[in-house]
């Protein structure tokens, strides 16, 4: 179901301060914009209402986060989790933003010199593996090399999805992109690691009998992680494509 626009969200979105009103212009900028600069940078790309960094960004003062997604009706939410956890745990949003923006041209935001040491990516749209659009996936191997130019080496992309067929070709889209896997589950919680935090989807999903599938990757350097992406990989991998609509 399509969530309603909500005419108050871009207001209310301006007039939050850790909120980036203009991210095309923070390219290069982005470690030096929050209180300590000197910390980690972890992204979650379509943080959606901010069930996850809602609950991670708060305990962990010493890491500097932002979170993305497309539209300012389901950032709204995000911004109004994250006020709500800060609040009851009497502490200052001083280590978060977030910011409206296409996570498909997140490389005209970042550059080289960002310093970022981790991308969270959790249950993105699958985008069926019969589909035309798999190309839009948040791990298909044309964003994962996006991802290269600023990730820093060594840092890691950690993924989950309900989505077996995701799961899958990202198996495949990682090593061909210079990332090795460096752990991997089916079953998230058969033996649930501590460090996990369920988001709303994730409940839902188990809930339904939906096995969650999550991994770790780590960023090999330009020597190590052979970067060979091309068209007849990703022919192999995703299969023919179909006209676009």
């Amino acid at each position: 179901m399509r969530m309603r626009f909500k005419p108050y969200a871009r207001p209310e979105l301006l007039a939050c301060d850790f909120h980036v009103h203009e991210p095309l212009s923070m390219q290069g900028k982005w470690n030096q914009s929050y209180a300590r600069p000197e910390q980690p940078l972890y992204l979650e790309l379509g943080c959606g209402k901010g069930g996850f960094i809602s609950q991670l960004a708060w305990q962990h003062p010493d890491i500097n986060y932002l979170g993305i997604d497309m539209t300012d009706k389901v950032l709204i939410l995000a911004k109004r989790k994250l006020e709500a956890a800060y609040a009851a745990h009497d502490q200052k949003p001083d280590n978060v933003k977030v910011c409206t923006f296409d996570i498909e041209r997140i490389a005209n935001v970042f550059s080289p010199s960002d310093r970022v040491g981790r991308i969270y990516i959790n249950f993105c749209n699958p985008w069926s593996k019969n589909s035309s659009k798999k190309k839009h996936r948040l791990t298909h191997g044309r964003q994962l090399l996006s991802y290269r130019t600023y990730l820093e080496d060594g840092g890691e992309i950690w993924f989950k999805t309900d989505d077996d067929d995701l799961f899958n070709d990202t198996l495949q889209y990682l090593p061909a992109c210079g990332y090795e896997i460096t752990w991997q589950t089916r079953d998230l919680h058969e033996n649930e690691p501590s460090w996990n935090l369920r988001t709303e989807h994730e409940g839902m999903f188990t809930e339904q009998g939906i096995k969650i599938k999550a991994l770790i990757a780590r960023k090999l350097p330009d020597g190590e992680g052979v970067i060979r992406w091309n068209k007849a990989l990703e022919k192999s991998i995703d299969g023919p494509f179909l006209p676009e609509e």
